[in-house]
């Protein structure tokens, strides 16, 4: 799963059935040789339940992310817009 648009889609999968508004869920990608940064637009009211309490959540998608990308030998940052 390491090409970028699947891992594109994977972030909107996770983050769309973590909130209550998946219609405001956005996913921006920019790829830079071996390396794609995602960023995730939620509605404001659905960004807690993104980051989750102490950043777990943030921190989890972060980790399902990176070992994604790494079975393909790519670098996948994921960065969480308010």
């Amino acid at each position: 799963m390491s090409d970028p648009a699947r891992l594109k889609a994977f972030i909107e999968y996770c983050a769309r059935n973590l909130v209550d508004h998946p219609d405001l869920v956005h996913v921006d990608e920019r790829v830079t040789g071996q390396t794609a940064v995602y960023t995730l637009r939620v509605g404001p009211t659905d960004l807690g339940k993104v980051i989750g309490r102490e950043g777990k959540t943030a921190h989890a998608l972060r980790t399902l992310l990176s070992a994604s990308a790494s079975a393909g030998d790519r670098r996948a940052v994921l960065e969480i817009a308010d």
